[in-house]
């Protein structure tokens, strides 16, 4: 049984023995011996394909050896004289055998192997008969013919490898350049939503903003002036002022997405853009009870970047993780060593947490805005990263499997990215 299913004939092996039982017919017909090998020859052929998957690695030469072992005690019932026995092409089967499962020097050898096995049968008659020109012409050609049939057929098996590689690597690079294609027309996609939405987000944005400002100050002046007459009015005014610096807030950040980047690029130290990260989210939660790892390798390349930018790119995807294992603790592990992306040199930095990671049904949209996996989260900030990413010439994925914890690999450029922008490796990457 393969895979739990019965074995079941093929036409090819009801002719297969069918020939056999052609050949049982022959002469000399009353040879049980001769009866029993062609009926163990034919039975193993049926199997030879359950020796093979039993025995991946072993199981061809166990092929081989037990048709040169059976063709061998063949010859010896099937004739006066067996080494000019009519059966003698029963050795092509192991030699063909050889031919389709070995290379052309294991094939070169194994054909030695059958043609010495046949003439095992020259010692007992030379015992009798006398060795003539004639006879040693006729061995000679049927022993080259072993070795002739032996090749073509390792040619033919050899192509047919070669071929099936072609196909293989064709078609593994037309699936790679599908997948190429449709993450390029997602992006496409993903990138005219983003500009249509950053038009409108900055004109919503300037147009709530001055409202807000009145707001703000016209609660900021009832709090004051109400805090001792009125404390329950006072207290609503101070609602009212939190809210609206909520409010505030979220339009900055709509801003920020919104507003094209001025990069003020220049040369920045990697291990302590990172440091001020972390040290940044740690002073906003001092209490988490977050150990966090740092593993920078040495020598690494200062970025061609812009500070202030990339250290929002670590505040955010640091606040992220903190908040991710926010409760129960856990381990933030902050790695950077070199690397390069399509030939430009720069450094990556992988972070990840221990929490419990990106829910399955959200890794695909997870730089899009306003996706997020936290109840009160807005989903902008993983958008802003991939765009200061973008604007970097960087890229951006995540790295971890579904049910991992989080972790995010950033690369950023260590040279001036300028004539870099076809390549724009953030593009590909972004989606993890």
């Amino acid at each position: 049984m393969e895979n739990g299913r019965k074995y079941a004939l093929s036409w090819i092996d009801g002719l297969w023995l069918l020939f056999l039982l052609a050949l049982a017919l022959l002469p000399p017909v009353r040879e049980v011996h001769k009866q029993l090998i062609l009926l163990a020859i034919g039975l193993f052929q049926l199997l030879e394909r359950q020796v093979l998957l039993r025995f991946p690695q072993r199981g061809a030469v166990y092929a081989v050896l037990v048709k040169i072992a059976l063709a061998t005690v063949l010859l010896g019932h099937t004739g006066e004289l067996s080494i000019n026995s009519s059966y003698y092409p029963i050795f092509y089967l192991p030699v063909i055998t050889a031919a389709m499962y070995f290379g052309p020097a294991a094939t070169l050898f194994w054909t030695a192997v059958a043609s010495l096995a046949y003439c095992s049968y020259l010692y007992p008659a030379l015992q009798e008969y006398e060795l003539t020109r004639a006879g040693v012409v006729e061995l000679a050609t049927r022993i080259l013919f072993f070795f002739v049939a032996a090749l073509i057929v390792n040619r033919f098996v050899l192509e047919n490898r070669r071929q099936v590689r072609r196909y293989q690597q064709l078609s593994e690079s037309l699936a790679e350049a599908n997948r190429q294609l449709q993450a390029a027309q997602e992006e496409a996609r993903r990138s005219e939503r983003l500009a249509a939405l950053g038009q409108l987000s900055a004109g919503l944005a300037h147009e709530i903003r001055n409202p807000l400002g009145v707001i703000k100050g016209s609660a900021e002046m009832l709090t004051q002036r109400l805090q001792q007459a009125q404390p329950l009015a006072s207290e609503l005014a101070g609602y009212i002022l939190s809210e609206t610096n909520r409010l505030n807030a979220l339009v900055a950040r709509f801003l920020d997405f919104a507003r094209p980047s001025r990069l003020d690029l220049r040369p920045v130290d990697a291990p302590a853009l990172l440091d001020r990260a972390l040290e940044t989210v740690r002073a906003q939660m001092p209490d988490a009870p977050v150990t966090v790892e740092r593993k920078y390798a040495a020598g690494l390349p200062p970025l061609y970047a812009d500070e202030q930018l990339c250290e929002q790119i670590f505040v955010n995807l640091f606040t992220n993780a903190y908040q991710a294992m926010d409760g129960a603790g856990g381990r933030l592990q902050v790695t950077a060593e070199r690397d390069a992306l399509e030939g430009l040199p720069g450094v990556a930095v992988e972070v990840q947490d221990s929490g419990p990671g990106i829910p399955a049904e959200m890794r695909q949209q997870i730089f899009n805005p306003f996706v997020s996996s936290k109840k009160d989260g807005v989903g902008l900030g993983l958008s802003i990263v991939a765009k200061i990413v973008d604007d970097h010439h960087g890229s951006i994925r995540l790295k971890s499997e579904p049910g991992e914890s989080a972790c995010f690999r950033v690369f950023l450029p260590s040279g001036d990215p300028q004539g870099q922008e076809e390549s724009d490796g953030g593009n590909s990457d972004r989606r993890g």
